[in-house]
């Protein structure tokens, strides 16, 4: 990951210093520079920046596309599916280094733009009036692509609003900042129908991106001009041009726009992307159960024709009922081994309160399957969980919500191990679920006492570890827990695995697994917060050993 991430700076690095020279030092923008300084160069190297981010911030969001890329293992080793895994990490890198250089770039044409409007106000005898003036007589052509003769501010504000480019950058602009702004967790959370309107921004941001340049705004002296006027020489004498003897008057053209070249790619497999999606939002689904679990939890149990899953993936689901544009991402609680795919939502906004009602759920009476809403389903999409299989003996840490995709996990391993064990490779799982109270999740503990009941007839309660660590206890809980520690039961959860309160200790608990496992690759799989996803991928490094023959583990996160 650090590779690529350095590969991705260092190419924007290269193309800054690049486009930088390519304006700041060439005869051909001399004049340019004469009118804009190195606002100049300062405006152009980040808008090559700009079409190199623009050109990538689309292919870390082509789901269908990243999928196949996933599931192909002619083209896709394991090392290379983990990067596929941060795609979304990647794609906030891409748009805040996109962020980056739009500031780059506006400062910069802030000035350019006082600049030239100004050199058309000013006095005569100056070589920027001079080269301003340029294009005001026929068989000219201009350099300065402002060809009023306002002052500023008024003038600034002309261009801002009535240019092409100026009128594309202010909307460009204020879809970014809109982009952006809504984007931070706070409101993915709580606000996530906001969060969803404004991102589809991007289509107006595309559009002006690609005609911003249309307008040919930044002009340099033509080859043909160049031959026959050389600018280091006849600045000089800028005051006889065109004259018998002396330099004839320069001409120049304008820069053809770049920028479609770069992004015409990406946005043409987003559209596929975009199809492929629509195409499949239009199968059928159909709704076969709903189960209502406590503290506000229902289950959709579906199916859909062809539908095929693996462990931990997740899908996007719309109810036309409750809104005709809104997609939202689930992750499936199913089995692949079930004849059903099946979600658990929790009611905690506007659109699962609504799905909640359309399902009949806010009624007392049993529910009609006929009256059950129309259900899109987009995906599955895939995830680093379908890895699991790959190792012998794995850890799973679970943050959360972020314990569903391990519901999936181990309900396929215990259908795999049951119908054939000899075949699994899988022979370990130490699980960790970590969550401040239990309650929203009653649904997952019930899972778990299944598989505990399953595993104590099979005789093999070695096969899965878990540990259960509840991180917003107090004073009278503890005390709770202390007096009936000695239950056969847990008192709440019900499992025979004591409920522990507070936070693992993570290096004892790595150091542990590695001793038990020596020479073993050990797959560590999150789904939780960013700060528990440092601590356990430092943890994985500094407990893997340097001899290849010594354990090693392995960290994949997932990303939704």
């Amino acid at each position: 990951s650090f590779f690529f991430q350095l590969v991705w700076l260092g190419l924007n690095v290269f193309l800054f210093w690049w486009y930088y020279l390519v304006y700041d030092v060439p005869p051909k923008f001399f004049y340019t520079r004469v009118l804009l300084g190195r606002a100049l160069a300062l405006a152009r190297a980040p808008a090559a920046c700009l079409n190199f981010n623009c050109m990538l911030i689309l292919l870390p969001v082509c789901r269908n596309l990243l999928s196949f890329l996933r599931g192909s293992s002619a083209c896709c080793s394991t090392r290379v599916r983990r990067q596929l895994d941060r795609n979304l990490t990647f794609h906030k890198m891409v748009a805040w280094m996109i962020a980056l250089h739009t500031a780059i770039h506006t400062i910069a044409h802030l000035f350019n733009v006082e600049w030239s409007v100004q050199a058309r106000v000013e006095e005569k005898a100056t070589l920027a009036a001079v080269l301003s003036s340029l294009g005001d007589n026929p068989n000219e052509s201009y350099i300065n692509f402002f060809r009023k003769t306002i002052g500023n501010p008024v003038g600034g504000l002309y261009v801002a609003f009535t240019y092409l480019a100026g009128l594309t950058g202010v909307i460009i602009t204020l879809a970014l900042i809109l982009i952006i702004t809504s984007s931070t967790k706070t409101i993915r959370r709580s606000y996530f129908e906001v969060f969803w309107y404004t991102h589809h921004l991007f289509v107006i941001f595309f559009i002006g991106l690609v005609i911003h340049g249309a307008g040919r705004i930044v002009r340099g002296q033509t080859a043909e001009s160049l031959a026959e006027h050389n600018p280091e020489i006849c600045y000089k004498n800028f005051t006889h041009w065109g004259k018998k003897g002396a330099c004839p008057i320069p001409q120049f053209s304008g820069n053809p726009p770049m920028t479609w070249k770069w992004v015409v790619g990406p946005m043409f497999l987003y559209l596929c992307e975009r199809l492929v999606r629509f195409w499949r939002s239009q199968q059928k689904v159909v709704i076969t159960k709903v189960v209502i679990h406590p503290f506000k939890t229902i289950e959709l149990q579906m199916m859909k024709k062809g539908f095929k899953m693996e462990v931990g993936q997740y899908i996007f689901v719309k109810c036309p009922a409750v809104s005709k544009l809104e997609w939202h991402p689930f992750t499936l609680t199913s089995a692949p081994e079930e004849d059903y795919f099946s979600i658990h939502v929790r009611i905690v906004g506007d659109w699962t309160e609504g799905l909640f009602n359309a399902c009949g759920c806010d009624k007392q009476e049993f529910q009609e399957a006929w009256k059950l809403p129309k259900i899109a389903v987009d995906g599955p999409f895939g995830t680093a969980s379908e890895d699991v299989f790959s190792y012998e003996t794995v850890m799973l840490v679970g943050a959360g919500i972020g314990v569903t995709p391990f519901a999936s996990v181990l309900k396929s391993v215990w259908y795999k191990y049951c119908h054939d064990a000899t075949n699994l490779k899988l022979k370990k799982i130490y699980f960790y679920w970590l969550c401040r109270d239990t309650h929203a999740f009653e649904w997952f503990a019930d899972l778990l006492q299944s598989l505990e009941l399953q595993m104590q007839e099979r005789n093999n309660a070695e096969f899965l570890s878990y540990n259960i660590y509840l991180t917003g206890w107090d004073e009278s809980q503890a005390t709770h827990f202390v007096v009936h520690h000695e239950e056969e039961k847990d008192v709440i959860t019900g499992l025979k695995q004591k409920t522990l309160y507070g936070r693992p200790n993570w290096e004892n608990e790595f150091k542990t697994i590695a001793g038990q496992h020596p020479g073993s690759r050990i797959g560590v799989f999150l789904c939780g917060p960013e700060a528990l996803a440092d601590t356990l991928n430092k943890q994985s490094i500094s407990n893997s050993e340097a001899d290849p023959r010594g354990v090693h583990f392995i960290f994949n996160k997932e990303n939704f």
